[in-house]
């Protein structure tokens, strides 16, 4: 499950980034979903809301710590919605990653094709992303959610364990 959520998330991920290079204009948005999704394409060189920009060759060595410990993990895993967070983790990162090594202006220095802005036109309202982003999100929040009720990578479950008295207090 994880390589193949993985698999999906990059390619849609890199589809979608073709598509808007394709038939983008860096100046013009397009609306969708009667304004709730415009489509505003744009290079960012930073993390997530332009932070960074200036360290742009630092992002792809972080991807490279999140995919060694994913490798670690998976080797471990038996859960298949700890599979399917953590493929979206992978799929986001490395979707994200291939635009920082292989899109100009050169590798390690790649600005990501981003084009989904939310409410308005050119991030007005929200930060512009792409699928890669959503992926890392969702990954994220699934795992945050699985962690949270108590599920565990080798697929068992913790349940909280009853209050037991002592025996002392139960015999007064």
């Amino acid at each position: 499950m994880l390589l193949a959520t993985a698999a999906v998330s990059v390619l849609i991920d890199q589809v979608t980034k073709h598509l808007a290079l394709a038939n983008l204009d860096d100046d013009e948005s397009v609306r969708a979903l009667g304004g709730l999704v415009y489509l505003s394409l744009t290079r960012n060189s930073g993390a997530a809301f332009s932070l960074g920009s200036d360290y742009t060759f630092v992002f792809p060595l972080i991807t490279c710590g999140v995919i060694a410990w994913i490798v670690w993990m998976a080797l471990r895993l038996r859960s298949v919605p700890w599979g399917v967070a953590l493929g979206f983790v992978l799929g986001g990162a490395l979707g994200n990653a291939s635009d920082r090594i292989f899109r100009a202006p050169g590798p390690l220095r790649g600005h990501v094709v981003d084009m989904f802005s939310l409410f308005g036109p050119n991030g007005e309202y929200w930060p512009i992303f792409n699928v890669a982003d959503m992926s890392l999100i969702c990954g994220v929040v699934l795992a945050v959610g699985l962690e949270f009720t108590g599920r565990q990578r080798d697929g068992s479950r913790v349940r909280a364990k009853a209050a037991k008295k002592p025996k002392a207090a139960e015999e007064e």
